[in-house]
């Protein structure tokens, strides 16, 4: 799911910026989980509870690096466990102007 064009994210309302990462990171999520569009994607459940495998989140944290040019701390996918944490720690602490 790499976009076509590279969108400074900083240059995006916080509004914004949390609604593209919510979209971009949910659609990785949803595509390592093989889950269709309109499956319901609980945010507020644990990464490991919603069927991943320490490999496979390694692997999404790659891909979301990838996806946004940044880098997340492995420790920040145990002290923020759930998806909802993990956009609001992008969001709040890595994408903050």
């Amino acid at each position: 799911m790499v976009r076509d064009q590279r969108v400074d994210m900083r240059e995006l309302l916080p509004q914004e910026r949390r609604e593209l990462l919510e979209t971009t990171v949910v659609g990785l999520f949803r595509a390592a989980l093989l889950m269709a569009e309109d499956d319901d994607f609980p945010l507020d459940r644990g990464f490991f509870d919603l069927g991943l495998t320490s490999l496979r989140l390694s692997e999404l944290k790659g891909a979301i690096e990838a996806e946004f040019g940044c880098e997340i701390d492995t420790a920040v996918l145990f002290s923020r466990p759930t998806t909802e944490q993990l956009i609001n720690y992008l969001a709040d602490e890595v994408w903050t102007v």
